[in-house]
């Protein structure tokens, strides 16, 4: 049930980075990082049916298996089997790396180790898609791009004339953005304790900015004074408590809905009056947003062939792939969304 993979285009995100910097994990060393990628089938394991050499696909760090009840059930895409796994760094089938050097074992991560010209992957982590579509630009829906989207179009669900707060306007933040644009939202203020992104988010579909920064009270309340009561949705994607906190009170109540997107520290707590759930206000979270990686994913690239989904402006900086450091360079610098990895120069 495995698939070797030539990886074409990769890219990194923040948790690429915080695994790195060995933060909050037991460290696995050596391992090759890389979960944001699309490239070709080049051969395939015993009991792989669905695949060929020469599929074009995209390696996603969560799986389907197609078998369990999370993917039986319309409602879930968190595969028992499959489910994001940042401590495994073998495959599942002998609990064996498909790395090494020098006979001694690379270790794998999230199932996927895109930083590398081939990396084998479970046949349920691997997403089947239109080869007409350009795998330099639909590579990042592997990842943030599609959990931001997700959580709106899949979970938040904004009406046409709505109004939406995107908390924190990183590649998740503006990709929550775009869908509440493509869902036809009137107002998408943007939140975000660096004014710097305000300007890139105008790109996406956010029309109004805040700045927590700049004021002198809670800025649930500021959104709440300037929407009349509370937004309609609100979607947080920063894994900081208190923006998520903010990012609940914020929406309106009877109808408002908000949905955690952002990962918090282990030792974080959640804490809110009841009274805002009484009162009507919708509490949510989302994994990847809410897509089943190997059904929906397919969908969402025919929505950037469409013209629905624009993937271009994410991508903001490129290099080739002996100069990885220099993506991560940028990323720590805060410059840009996504940087396109060339593996082939």
């Amino acid at each position: 049930m495995e698939v070797r993979l030539k990886i074409l285009f990769t890219s990194l995100c923040h948790t690429d980075v915080y695994f790195w910097e060995a933060k909050g994990q037991t460290p696995v060393f050596p391992r090759i990082f890389g979960h944001e990628a699309g490239g070709v089938v080049e051969s395939l394991g015993e009991g792989v049916t669905d695949l060929k050499p020469g599929d074009h696909v995209l390696p996603v760090f969560t799986g389907e298996c197609g078998d369990c009840r999370h993917c039986k059930s319309e409602e879930s895409n968190m595969c028992d089997l499959l489910r994001i796994n940042t401590d495994r760094g073998v495959m599942l089938s002998d609990g064996k790396t498909r790395f090494s050097i020098n006979g001694k074992p690379i270790y794998h991560f999230v199932g996927t180790s895109t930083f590398s010209e081939y990396t084998v992957v479970h046949v349920g982590c691997v997403a089947k898609v239109n080869p007409a579509a350009p795998l330099d630009k639909i590579f990042v829906l592997s990842c943030g791009i599609s959990t931001g989207l997700g959580a709106i179009l899949n979970v938040a669900k904004p009406t046409k004339g709505s109004t939406v707060a995107i908390f924190g306007l990183g590649a998740v933040g503006l990709a929550a953005a775009e869908g509440a644009r493509i869902a036809g939202a009137s107002r998408i203020i943007g939140v975000d304790l660096n004014p710097n992104r305000f300007e890139e988010a105008k790109k996406f579909g956010c029309n109004e900015f805040v700045n927590p920064k700049d004021y002198d009270k809670p800025v649930q309340e500021v959104l709440a004074e300037m929407t009349n009561g509370g937004v309609d949705r609100s979607v947080e994607c920063t894994g900081n408590i208190n923006a998520m906190i903010s990012a609940f009170e914020c929406v309106h109540d009877g109808w408002g809905v908000a949905v955690l997107v952002g990962v918090p520290n282990k030792d974080d707590a959640f804490k809110t009056h009841p009274v805002n759930f009484l009162n009507e206000r919708t509490l949510k979270g989302t994994f990847f947003g809410n897509y089943k990686p190997r059904s929906d994913l397919p969908s969402v690239v025919e929505k950037y062939m469409n013209k629905e989904l624009e993937l271009e402006k994410f991508i903001t900086h490129e290099v080739a792939f002996s100069d990885i450091n220099k993506a991560f360079d940028y990323m720590l610098a805060g410059e840009g969304i996504r940087c396109l990895i060339r593996m082939d120069t």
